[in-house]
């Protein structure tokens, strides 16, 4: 399949407002404006995933493609857990692997729309109720894929849906604790602008290459985390 360089634009920023967010953990001074910044990772990933979903023929769920997809977010939901939690000594949820992990479920449930699909996806918003007080995110989080999912197909005033869930899942975000009432509300932007551009991004019609995001991104998530505890620990 054609590389996409509007999807690679949106997995690049996602990765890169990410390591920018994370880097409040070394640079307490800037934390307002690294936080900030970061708010842009999350919608981005989701939008990932429910472009990848998209591109999907639609009924075929149960494909090698697809178990390789959902083996890959199972395994570095593990692998990075411990990472995460080095480098977030104060963090009270999971990595951010098994809220995407579950969200998958959820956009596989609106894309494919099977019985098959539809009890994965109501097993995976259930888990997502369940766990919602340890999942990053919670609830509303694992439901942002879908969302952008339905703003893949349907477009128009649908692209609104998925910025107020963006912002619905980073109203629990406690890294906003002590933050100032500006940064609090300039971030609530950045969370509702974050799936427009990214949908602008992917909507553009780039013809330029740009160096691809592969499987080397999932080994990102925990190698980074692992490379920022360290540097934190000789500082």
């Amino acid at each position: 399949m054609k590389r996409d360089a509007g999807l690679d634009l949106v997995k690049w920023l996602a990765l890169l407002t990410m390591l920018v967010d994370h880097l409040r953990h070394l640079w307490p001074q800037a934390q307002d404006e690294l936080f900030m910044l970061g708010r842009l990772a999350f919608p981005l990933f989701c939008l990932g995933i429910a472009a990848n979903v998209r591109r999907s023929r639609s009924g075929e769920l149960f494909t090698p493609n697809n178990a390789r997809y959902l083996a890959w977010l199972v395994a570095f939901s593990v692998i990075s857990e411990l990472p995460y939690q080095w480098l977030s000594t104060q963090s009270s949820s999971l990595n951010i692997m098994p809220t995407l992990t579950l969200g998958l479920l959820v956009a596989w449930a609106v894309h494919h729309q099977s019985q098959s699909a539809s009890l994965l996806g109501a097993a995976g918003i259930a888990a997502g109720a369940l766990l919602h007080d340890v999942l990053m995110y919670g609830v509303f989080g694992v439901l942002l894929p879908a969302s952008l999912v339905i703003a893949l197909k349907r477009s128009g005033v649908f692209w609104l849906l998925p910025a107020v869930v963006s912002v619905l899942a980073n109203s629990r975000n406690r890294w906003s604790d002590g933050l100032s009432f500006d940064t609090i509300g300039n971030s609530v932007v950045v969370e509702f602008m974050a799936p427009l551009l990214g949908l602008w991004l992917l909507r553009a019609g780039f013809t330029w290459r740009v160096w691809p995001v592969g499987r080397w991104g999932y080994f990102f998530y925990p190698i980074h985390l692992l490379l920022l505890t360290m540097i934190r620990a000789v500082l």
